[in-house]
């Protein structure tokens, strides 16, 4: 269960069918997977932050994506701590952690305890669900 905050956004399906594109909405509304490799962001190097792609809310910070050989962006951390809410999923017939936008509710992806130091936690995360707002350098 994913608690609330005071700046929650609560639309509904025909909203958010609306403002996502089909794949967007398969896998920010309806917990899909896009492919291993696929994804916009997977070897993006760029420096800056990546918002959720629902409601821009910040979530992870260039720094702290690395190449996990996963297929998917791997963070070690999200940006900030409160940004990213977690749920047990039990889909597939496996027991995984869940990672959403706490502010939106939209499914990123899952977060796993084989990545690197300082946090040992790998935030596996969909392109398609991210945004990405660039540094000024």
């Amino acid at each position: 269960m994913v608690s609330k905050t005071a700046d929650q956004i609560d639309k509904t399906d025909v909203e958010w069918q609306a403002q996502l594109t089909a794949e967007q909405y398969a896998v920010c509304r309806q917990k899909a997977t896009e492919r291993p490799g696929s994804g916009h962001y997977y070897r993006h190097t760029e420096s800056g932050v990546y918002t959720c792609v629902c409601c821009d809310t910040p979530l992870f910070a260039s720094e702290t994506k690395y190449d996990s050989g996963s297929g998917w962006p791997s963070f070690w951390a999200p940006l900030d701590t409160q940004a990213v809410a977690t749920a047990v999923d039990v889909s597939h017939g496996m027991r995984r952690v869940e990672i959403l936008c706490r502010r939106c509710g939209s499914h990123l992806g899952h977060v796993f305890d084989d990545g690197p130091q300082p946090t040992g936690q790998r935030y596996c995360v969909n392109s398609i669900s991210l945004g990405f707002v660039a540094s000024d350098a």
